[in-house]
């Protein structure tokens, strides 16, 4: 068995869920879905909305060099040129603004793989049909390792392919995709390649190292902790000077990323409190010794829990994942429970109101699957538990699901 980790704590010597204002009677075990603000971010961005509030006709005027200035402290954290970098409301909104910006092809097809998070794809097909091409869906197997699956990704490249959409880390199936191979043979066949790596800040030490993309983006608010609505887009090709934001604002004539950073009378203090949440995590942990901390953590809890589902049920529980991620980790539910995106969705729902959990279930290849995903105010303690309480009556859910199929 794995060993449990010591929880982290405050300077101190609190829990570290103390420095959030989640509810206690919940356990929150789906960080990655819409992450969790920590109290020192949330009162940063209060005290920049009540400034905001004092003074609208002072603080907008001011406002594009404040979003720069947070700008380049998120460039900082992501190590990456603040040139190449906008700030975006989330990972969907700047897969958006590349769709929007890329110049008409007639014809032209969208590769996507069917790991994709679902907002992304739609987009995607959106694109398709204005161009009057198609979307064609790499299948990338589960277990697949980097070769394996940047195999299976470039082997539906057709002479019609225009863009790739390839997620970084994948939402349903919580594993890599191998961005590295890839970004390199879309850069050899002149193909554009945007990247949503929406769960990858904060995971990945120096995550755009040595990657061929033209645009990758990436939630603040997810394991970064950042308010939400705070994501980065990163350009690093000649389509930086096509693309420019979802609303067009006085910004429009200046370059990337300058035109990104004047956007109207949009509350921005997302963007301006995202430094906090970075800042607070690294003054108190220490951001590596957090995604030591998260992978141990994941190592247990899927241990833990999928020990349970095994003993309960007598069916396997592994989930065999290809490129796993630190913090996040699957566990293969009964069958009969979450077997199409809208059943996991409704079983989210109905943990969550009849368990007290929050909880991430997904599904992928008719499969129902558990999606753990650790942060630093989680506890071998919430795993023991969800465990012990609630995989039995998951357990029981399945068996009383299977007859009506």
């Amino acid at each position: 068995m794995t060993e449990a980790p010591k929880p982290l704590l405050l300077p101190d010597g609190r829990p570290a869920a103390h420095a959030w204002t989640l509810d206690p009677t919940l356990r929150h075990l789906n960080h990655g879905s819409f992450g969790a603000v920590p109290l020192a971010a949330q009162r940063e961005q209060q005290r920049l909305r009540e400034e905001m509030e004092r003074a609208p006709v002072v603080w907008f005027p001011a406002l594009p060099g404040r979003v720069a200035a947070a700008r380049a402290e998120v460039a900082g954290f992501l190590r990456v040129p603040a040139r190449d970098l906008a700030l975006v409301p989330n990972a969907s909104a700047g897969a958006s603004v590349v769709y929007g910006s890329l110049p008409h092809r007639a014809g032209g097809e969208v590769l996507v793989t069917d790991h994709g998070y679902g907002a992304v794809t739609m987009g995607a097909e959106r694109l398709a049909r204005r161009w009057g091409g198609r979307v064609r869906t790499a299948h990338v197997p589960l277990h697949a390792g980097a070769e394996e699956a940047a195999a299976a990704v470039l082997a539906s490249v057709t002479d019609r392919t225009a863009l790739i959409v390839l997620d970084h880390i994948t939402s349903a199936t919580a594993r890599l995709l191998p961005v590295d191979l890839i970004g390199t043979a879309a850069r050899e066949a002149g193909i554009t390649l945007l990247v949503d790596g929406a769960h990858v800040p904060g995971l990945i030490e120096d995550p755009l190292a040595g990657l061929e993309f033209d645009a990758w983006v990436g939630n603040l608010h997810k394991f970064g902790c950042a308010p939400r609505g705070a994501s980065a887009l990163v350009v690093r090709s000649e389509l930086r000077d096509q693309l420019y934001p979802l609303i067009d604002s006085w910004g429009a004539e200046e370059p990337f990323p300058e035109r990104f950073d004047t956007q109207g009378t949009l509350d921005a203090t997302s963007y301006l409190a995202a430094p906090a949440a970075l800042g607070f995590v690294e003054r108190t942990w220490g951001w590596a010794t957090v995604r030591g901390y998260l992978s141990e953590l994941a190592d247990h809890a899927e241990h833990v829990i999928g020990t349970a589902f095994t003993e309960l049920t007598g069916e396997s529980a592994a989930a065999e994942v290809g490129m796993p991620v630190n913090a996040l980790r699957l566990v293969r539910l009964p069958d009969g429970l979450a077997t199409t995106r809208l059943e996991a969705d409704a079983l989210r729902d109905r943990v969550a109101a009849e368990l007290g959990v929050e909880a991430a279930f997904t599904s992928f290849g008719g499969t129902g699957y558990f999606r753990l995903s650790t942060h630093v105010y989680n506890t071998a303690a919430d795993y023991q538990d969800f465990a012990e309480r609630c995989v039995p009556v998951l357990a029981d859910w399945a068996r009383r699901a299977r007859p009506s199929r």
